[in-house]
């Protein structure tokens, strides 16, 4: 696995956003890396100093389609906390 496949996506939430504005940013990772595979990843993806990674797994809600209900797939996501002065500009254009 290389550092780039550790972050598959950023998380954009309100309560993400308003993370954002603290320093902390979220993101889904891959199943299988670790706290200090993912502090690499955001590190050399972003240029940027992390002083904190928490993992947390989300589990998939069941919703219905037609009519039988199915599983959401469970996924992982972790809380990135950055050094200070640090940010990720994640709506950057251009």
């Amino acid at each position: 696995m290389s550092l780039y496949n550790a972050l598959r996506r950023p998380v954009i939430t309100e309560k993400s956003t308003l993370l954002a504005e603290r320093g902390k940013y979220a993101f889904e990772v891959q199943e299988s890396a670790s706290k200090a595979f993912i502090k690499e990843a955001v590190e050399a993806a972003f240029g940027v100093g992390v002083t904190q990674v928490n993992v947390m797994s989300v589990k998939g809600k069941m919703k219905r389609y037609g009519r039988r209900p199915k599983a959401r797939r469970s996924w992982r996501k972790a809380i990135v906390t950055l050094k200070e002065g640090d940010k990720i500009d994640l709506f950057a254009s251009g």
